[in-house]
């Protein structure tokens, strides 16, 4: 201490904003001053000073003290003299000298900040600088109870630097740590694990909160020393001693399932959990049902489910070495306790059953893998399925129409029985099916009578099979007899019985929900399907009082209706009358709340437009119907349209927007109805979406509500290209000249994908309107990437990125359908000026997805026009532009050959090469050997060396090549 000159005093004035309640401008100078401190060269000292002295009573400023001299130790330490370091040692070991006579003790967190410096400190510094680090705090501490809470603190903040395995390690640290326990077991772990057992001894009684910290230390270090030292008489005695001790027994249990978690030879592991055992039974813990203090079985159970799996593990490491017998052991002790596991698996409280639901899981692999069961085991198995199942049932305080925090836990504790399920499926199906179907036609014989929780677990059990026997493509009904005949039974049972009539939603849910599932079991007993159709569309479905159910049902009806159309035909028109009220579009202005919501409605579109489609009525039928669908929505449609561009109220308007987009999407939707076997021509449906067209089209000219509007007519233009094929052709002029009339960025982006469909759908049949379309939708691109935006906004950047993207795409579909003439069409010099800007796209932007798209362009234009017969001049533009294209390109600083996508470009960049070749010949390689690659300064050798592979027939070694080649070129 005395080569230190005494420290400058600290700002008092910036201390005040250390307070909680100091207002903004004092913790603004206090933070200022925090980092003066941190990066000043002995601003440390001044906090050390402040520490050893005692100078300040506040709490805060004492926690600021520590951060500046936890900064030193973790950022500097390596830079500080010897004389500082031991300035810094003294500091910490005369602060905690002081708590041991005080009689306050520090709040908590500057305790915790203490700890913390203490192990940074020691990581630092042991074993080399300070090897005395445990006596030395030991001999300080004693047994005081201040002291041993510091100590203890100072273990747990060691435990996460050194060994904690959720922090991640570079290499260099890993080695420090495992040198830091290598040192720890030779020196001075014998002497912790005695500090260990003196303190819980001692304290156990009069300061439960100090031997809670100290089974939280043993926890965390018996991972890594030496078992013997904790798996002890005296020390298992005393452990087994507090898991009596109210205040301790949770802790202490925790402890235990440390010291069964550690990794160790698995006979000796099994002897270990089987004497923990004897022990636990021995002193009554197995009898749960006398035990009521439900935190201390959720902590039991913990413990119990980790000596469980640990039997797993052992069984399975013996198997691998010696077969079935090597097991026997494990094996005989894992199932000596499934008795305690079952009572733990249905106890009431969910927590402690999730608890132990990994151990059943892990035991019924264990099973899975045994050549047969014995009687034991087979009834082991059924009372896991008998618990699953009375765990399954949801109780009375489940909140159904407003699920909170406890409900979504429920939810997930259900997702773990079903995992269990599954895995009972697997070691027995013919005891899962036999056990389902008992308790599934107990419960249905008498409904009416049964509470609603034990209706819906009995029809959810019958759904959970459809996953647990697992068939392919939900042939549920066909093959293995006794099942097939078992879930047949099940459904005639669910769909004849009346239950759908139950008045409890999560019934109603269960109900729709199973009869989806096993919809094949509809086409094996169609006669079912009227009494199921009523469900779906009366009060016990559609029309059901709670949203939910009538919102999943809409999903469900159309789900049920695409499997199930071909049995439907003699109701389609009665089906579309009972649902003629939910297909309506709900406009904004009528005040009443509809039904279902618009995305609800969607499902409904669907569905009627599958059972129009699918059924073998005759084409002038479909007409009709499907007509009779559209109708009232394209006249709903027109109305709205009319009134949007008079609507004066913002809100109003886009309300309406959306409700006309809704409308799109409605009649969007019905034309997934059809398939390559039923075409919309086929059907006679052509006139109906022609309708659609002529009514959509004009609101793109709408200008208000133009965002929504225009998204929904795009995309049923996507729909039409495919559904009415060249019919479509007339209104895409006119579509066209509407969205590319004062087009955002967006705009543009979103239109090019619809012009690049059509081309690819229809090649020369749109040539003529793309060869008029082409050059002003390019001006209208270079117009929009060429508006200058904010430098900082993100946003505008990535839309010009996007857009820049969309038209290299869209070029590339025009060359790559062959359809030259488009290019050809617009005369020499607006065709170069296109083709300049894919060479700029190339090497200027650096976006290796446009890059690619680039190359590839560029390879099929020299592939069209590159050859003898091409475009005149062209060869020429290949030697000016295309060829040192693929050589400025990849030498840009920003063309990343450790990215992924830009090695993808780099190979298109090469086939660019190799196409050239192609075309050219030897010409080209004179031409690089002997002026191209001669001003790059590439030496003779190498121009050679490149040529020769060019030359090679073999693409990839030209790709490989040129990777090498530029990464080179880049040293």
């Amino acid at each position: 201490m005395a080569c230190q000159s005494a420290p400058p005093a600290m700002d008092e004035q910036a201390l005040l904003g250390l307070d909680p309640n100091a207002d903004a401008r004092y913790r603004q100078r206090a933070m200022a001053y925090f980092e003066q401190l941190k990066e000043s060269q002995d601003g440390w000292v001044v906090c050390a000073d402040a520490l050893s002295n005692g100078l300040y009573s506040d709490d805060h400023v004492k926690f600021f003290c520590f951060q500046v001299l936890e900064h030193q130790v973790k950022f500097r330490h390596a830079a500080l003299t010897a004389a500082q370091q031991q300035l810094i040692r003294e500091t910490l070991m005369k602060w905690l000298e002081q708590q041991l006579v005080s009689s306050h003790p520090e709040q908590p967190f500057v305790r915790n900040k203490a700890a913390q410096v203490l192990a940074l400190t020691f990581v630092l510094e042991y074993p080399s600088l300070w090897p005395e680090f445990f006596f030395d705090l030991l001999a300080l501490v004693g047994l005081t109870p201040q002291g041993v809470d510091l100590y203890l603190r100072t273990l747990m903040a060691i435990d996460a630097e050194v060994v904690d395995r959720d922090i991640l390690h570079s290499p260099e640290e890993t080695r420090r740590n495992t040198l830091i326990k290598d040192s720890m077991r030779e020196q001075c772990v014998p002497h912790l694990v005695e500090s260990w057992f003196h303190i819980l001894q001692t304290y156990q009684r009069s300061h439960p909160q100090l031997t809670c910290q100290c089974l939280e230390v043993v926890g965390a270090y018996v991972s890594w020393i030496d078992l013997n030292l904790i798996a002890n008489d005296r020390f298992v005695a005393l452990l087994l001693g507090q898991m009596s001790l109210e205040a301790l027994r949770e802790e202490a249990c925790d402890c235990l399932l440390e010291i069964v978690n550690k990794g160790m030879d698995p006979h000796d592991k099994t002897k270990l959990v089987e004497s923990l055992s004897q022990v636990l039974q021995g002193a009554g813990f197995y009898n749960i049902e006398q035990e009521d203090d439900v935190d201390f079985l959720a902590k039991f159970s913990r413990l119990v489910n980790g000596m469980g799996q640990a039997l797993v593990l052992s069984w399975s490491k013996l198997m691998k070495g010696g077969g079935l017998k090597a097991g026997a052991e494990p094996l005989a002790a894992l199932e000596a306790k499934v008795p305690l596991l079952l009572q733990l698996l249905v106890h009431e409280d969910d927590d402690i059953s999730s608890n132990v639901v990994g151990c059943c899981y892990e035991y019924l692999h264990v099973l899975k893998q045994l050549p047969q069961l014995t009687d034991q085991q087979k009834s082991n198995v059924e009372a896991i399925m008998m618990a699953v199942m009375k765990k399954l049932t949801y109780d009375d305080e489940y909140n159904f129409e407003n699920e909170g925090e406890d409900e979504a836990m429920f939810v997930e504790y259900r997702k773990q029985l079903k995992m269990l399920l599954d895995r009972l499926a697997q070691v027995s199906p013919e005891l899962l099916l036999e056990a389902v179907g008992r308790v599934f036609t107990r419960t249905l014989q008498n409904w009416q009578a049964a509470p609603f929780m034990e209706v819906e677990v009995a029809i959810r059990l019958l759904y959970m099979l459809g996953e647990a026997l697992p068939a392919s493509h939900g042939a549920h009904f066909s093959g293995d007899a006794a099942k097939t005949s078992a879930l047949q039974d099940m459904m005639r049972t669910l769909v004849s019985c009346n239950v759908s009539s139950y008045q409890h939603s999560s019934v109603s849910l269960e109900f729709f929900e199973t009869v989806v599932r096993y919809d094949k079991f509809f086409v094996v007993e169609p006669q079912h399907i009227p009494n199921v159709l009523m469900a779906f569309l009366d009060q016990r479905g559609l029309r059901h009082s709670s949203p939910k159910v009538r919102s999943r049902v809409a999903y469900l009806f159309s789900r049920f209706v695409k499997t199930l159309h071909k049995h439907m035909t003699a109701f389609v028109e009665d089906i579309l009358t009972r649902i003629q009220d939910l297909l309506e579009l709900a406009p904004p202005e009528n005040g009443f709340p509809a039904l279902l919501t618009s995305d609800d409605q969607l499902f409904m579109f669907e569905a009627a437009g599958v059972l129009i489609v699918g059924g073998d009525s005759p084409v002038e039928h479909k007409q009709a119907l499907m007509g009779g669908l559209l109708r009232p929505l394209l006249d709903a449609f027109r109305l709205l349209l009319d009134k949007l561009p008079q609507e004066a109220e913002e809100e109003r308007r886009a309300a309406l927007a959306d409700c006309l987009s809704h409308a799109v999407g409605f009649a969007s939707r019905t034309s997934k109805a059809f398939s390559n076997k039923q075409t919309v021509k086929q059907c006679g449906c052509s006139e109906a979406y022609r309708d659609c067209m002529r009514t959509f089209l004009p609101a793109l000219g709408c200008p208000v509500g133009r965002g929504p509007l225009r998204g929904a007519v795009r995309s049923f233009l996507h729909r039409m290209i495919i559904c009415l094929e060249e019919e479509v052709l007339p209104f895409i002029p006119a579509a066209s000249q509407h969205l590319l009339k004062d087009p955002e960025p967006r705009d543009l982006q979103e239109f090019i994908p619809l012009i690049s469909q059509m081309t690819a759908k229809f090649k020369r049949q749109v040539s003529p309107f793309l060869q008029q379309v082409f050059l002003p939708l390019v001006g209208a691109i270079f117009e929009a990437l060429g508006r200058p935006a904010e430098e900082n906004d993100q946003t505008a950047a990535l839309e010009q990125q996007l857009l820049r993207r969309s038209y290299f795409s869209f070029l590339l579909t025009v060359v790559g359908s062959g359809m030259s003439e488009v290019l050809d069409g617009q005369g020499p010099e607006n065709m170069e000026r296109v083709v300049f800007t894919v060479v700029q796209g190339a090497v200027d932007y650096p976006d290796p997805v446009a890059q690619k798209t680039c190359f590839i362009i560029l390879s099929r234009l020299v592939d069209m026009w590159g050859g003898k017969d091409g475009v005149v001049g062209f060869p020429d533009f290949i030697y000016k532009h295309i060829v040192p294209a693929c050589f400025l390109a990849p030498l840009k600083p920003t063309f990343d050959l450790s990215d992924a996508q830009t090695v993808l470009t780099l190979a298109e960049c090469s086939i660019t090469l190799k196409t050239i070749h192609l075309k050219r010949g030897p010409e080209f390689i004179q031409l690089l050997q002997q002026e191209y690659l001669p001003s790059l300064q590439v030496s003779p050798q190498v121009s050679q060396e490149l040529c020769q592979v060019i030359q090679q027939p073999d693409i990839k070694v030209l790709k490989s090549y040129m990777k090498a080649f530029f990464q080179r070129a880049k040293l």
